[in-house]
């Protein structure tokens, strides 16, 4: 990714109105077992930007209803910065103003709270109509920042997430709230630098965090992303005990590297934590060409005090999800999405399958939904270069490479984007 003007064009470029549509054409047949809301976020700027990150949220919904679509909607996150635009990013103290927001990266549901996420600031409230409702701190336990990859363990329930920014050491906490929505755990992590962590790793044991050399790079502030790559900086996997999170962090060292996104992490019977990741050699290095990501392995042995690194694809992929059902367990499938292809990693037998859509086509992140029979399904948004509009498009995982089970056409182009989740009815 570069600080270029690509955000600005093409299928990344804006939209400039919010729209309502009722009762949306489909091509195929939409599964009844389909009842919910498909919402995903991602920068819309309204002026000035400059870098894809920077814009200003916006989240593209689709409702569905026993086998129809019943509408569409998109709306700008209307932080208090939205509003303000003289709402400054840091206070006068130094410290950062986490009402400032532009919430454009993520939208997570969690003990009944539709939280639209950016890693810099505070999550802000939304409704499942995509109307604002306001910033949410766990009802004022929370004052860090909060990463726009929460992770929800399926067994208890908790909100997994961290915060990062901090000008000032300890640059990285950890959180955790119960299934009600309240905040029982903080816990400072100690790390050298202040480094761009965008994800991290769950198990149904350990937490993994990710320290890695993009730093914060004060001079760049304004002028697109603050961060750079730091040669001398180094790497390492951080292993936190989730029964013992006062007990701190072991740090395990790795070849240098960056990662955005984690397919999944578990650990193994035989005391292993296993962790996948789309890993990218470098990000942001001057002069340097930025590599595409691919999926990789790693494989720590807290025992042994060692980290094993394993390339499993070289095909270039990102966004990846699997079955949130699954997360911190041995989840055998994972899905990746390409410039045009959507790709299914069977992570037990080392294959993948292919959907690949017609050309000018380009789907974004795809979500899994469980179906009630059978395997589930794929959602994702797809946009058409050549008609400059864009589809929901219902993949069946099970069959991927088969036809979609059923295209829903949007009234309007839906900007390239992050991530979102299928939130079903309760």
């Amino acid at each position: 990714m570069t600080t270029s003007d690509f955000h600005l064009t093409g299928a990344y470029a804006p939209v400039h109105d919010e729209l309502t549509a009722f009762d949306l054409p489909v091509t195929g047949a939409l599964p009844p077992e389909l009842t919910g809301w498909y919402l995903r976020n991602g920068p819309n700027p309204r002026g000035d930007s400059k870098h894809w990150f920077t814009g200003d949220g916006m989240v593209h919904g689709v409702r569905l209803e026993r086998g129809r679509a019943a509408w569409y909607r998109n709306r700008w996150v209307r932080t208090e910065s939205f509003d303000d635009p003289d709402l400054k990013l840091y206070n006068e103290d130094g410290t950062r103003n986490l009402h400032s927001s532009v919430a454009n990266t993520h939208v997570v549901n969690h003990a009944g709270r539709t939280l639209a996420l950016v890693e810099s600031s505070l999550p802000y409230e939304i409704t499942t109509d995509l109307e604002t409702v306001g910033v949410y701190d766990f009802g004022g336990e929370l004052a860090d920042a909060m990463t726009a990859h929460p992770k929800i363990c399926p067994a208890t329930g908790e909100l997994h997430f961290f915060g990062y920014g901090s000008i000032t050491a300890p640059h990285v906490g950890y959180y955790r709230a119960d299934a009600a929505g309240k905040l029982v755990v903080r816990q400072p992590i100690d790390v050298p630098g202040l480094t761009m962590m965008h994800d991290f790793g769950l198990t149904a044991e350990h937490v993994v965090f990710y320290d890695l050399p993009v730093v914060f790079d004060r001079a760049s502030v304004g002028r697109g992303m603050p961060y750079r790559w730091d040669t001398g900086y180094g790497a390492r996997l951080g292993v936190l005990r989730r029964d013992r999170p006062e007990a701190g962090v072991r740090w395990l060292e790795i070849e240098p590297c960056y990662v955005f996104h984690t397919l999944n992490a578990f650990d193994t019977p035989d005391g292993r934590i296993v962790v996948h990741v789309m890993r990218y050699d470098h990000q942001w290095w001057a002069g340097h060409e930025d590599p595409p990501a691919s999926l990789w392995r790693w494989t720590i042995d807290l025992a042994a005090g060692t980290v094993t690194e394993d390339r499993l694809d070289d095909r270039p992929g990102e966004f990846p999800r699997i079955d949130d059902r699954l997360t911190g367990s041995d989840a055998r499938f994972g899905h990746v999405t390409g410039h045009d292809v959507l790709r299914r990693y069977d992570l037990h037998a080392g294959t993948a399958t292919e959907h690949v859509f017609a050309p000018g086509r380009v789907p974004g992140e795809a979500v899994f939904v469980p179906a009630e029979r059978g395997e589930g399904w794929l959602l994702t948004y797809v946009h058409d270069a050549a008609e400059e509009r864009s589809d929901l498009v219902v993949l069946d995982a099970g069959n991927l490479a088969a036809a979609p089970v059923a295209t829903v056409h949007l009234p309007q182009r839906v900007p390239a984007g992050f991530h979102g989740n299928w939130l079903p009815d309760a």
